[in-house]
């Protein structure tokens, strides 16, 4: 049986711990619990020691999740790949979304939102190691991407968000976070201070992540260990 708390507490550890290697405050770093599909108990076990923010890459699990725990004070946080038809279910149940990667999307979300009288957090997601099997924009069309999203005025755009190269050489990894650090560094000059969040890093290499300058690590597997039905 899976210890969620004392994985949480020693995955803060990790963070903090790399945090002090690079001389980084550990308040400026989240940790992200990703509870998709593991059970519910385990999302309880993580709010029952302070944890209020979860990710979930379904948009059908924001809906479920929101219905089973909602005696909770729980907000959901959208992390995987959107298809257009699944705006609804993210404009309804998401408190943000970490993986806009589209303005085709960006389109579909603000007519739910509108209609909904709702706003919605987005980061945008970058395919920083320029791998094909990956969404998100490449690092040289982030900057007008992020212009183009100025028009929808229930998207409240707040940073970037990467996923790593797919490798274990660890330079590899070092430079796609970089690379994001350095485009939210750009954004920041034209968009100021509110453009600061950098979702980088997950349980293979949140370590690096931290020491890169991530603001959100994202961590399912080392939180709740392997997914019981991996989809």
């Amino acid at each position: 049986m899976v210890d969620v708390v004392e994985n949480l507490v020693e995955a803060r550890a990790r963070i903090d711990a790399a945090c002090a290697r690079v001389g980084r405050d550990p308040g400026e770093v989240e940790l992200l619990p990703v509870s998709k599909t593991h059970p519910d108990e385990a999302v309880r076990a993580a709010a029952g020691v302070g944890y209020r923010r979860f990710g979930e890459n379904r948009p059908q699990e924001l809906a479920r999740r929101t219905g089973a725990l909602g005696d909770l004070p729980l907000s959901w946080v959208a992390i995987g790949r959107i298809q257009s038809n699944k705006a609804k279910l993210v404009a309804e149940y998401a408190a943000e979304l970490q993986s806009l990667d589209s303005v085709a999307l960006a389109e579909a979300l603000e007519r739910r939102l509108a209609a909904l009288g709702r706003r919605l957090t987005v980061l945008v997601q970058v395919n920083t190691s320029s791998e094909e099997a990956k969404a998100g924009f490449q690092p040289e069309e982030t900057m007008d991407a992020v212009a183009a999203l100025s028009r929808f005025p229930h998207l409240d755009v707040r940073g970037l968000m990467t996923m790593a190269a797919h490798t274990s050489d660890a330079t590899a990894i070092r430079h796609s976070f970089a690379t994001l650090r350095s485009l939210r560094d750009q954004l920041q000059a034209v968009h100021g201070p509110r453009m600061s969040a950098l979702s980088m890093g997950m349980s293979g290499d949140f370590e690096l992540a931290v020491e890169e300058g991530s603001t959100c690590v994202r961590l399912g597997s080392v939180i709740f260990g392997a997914r019981p039905n991996p989809a």
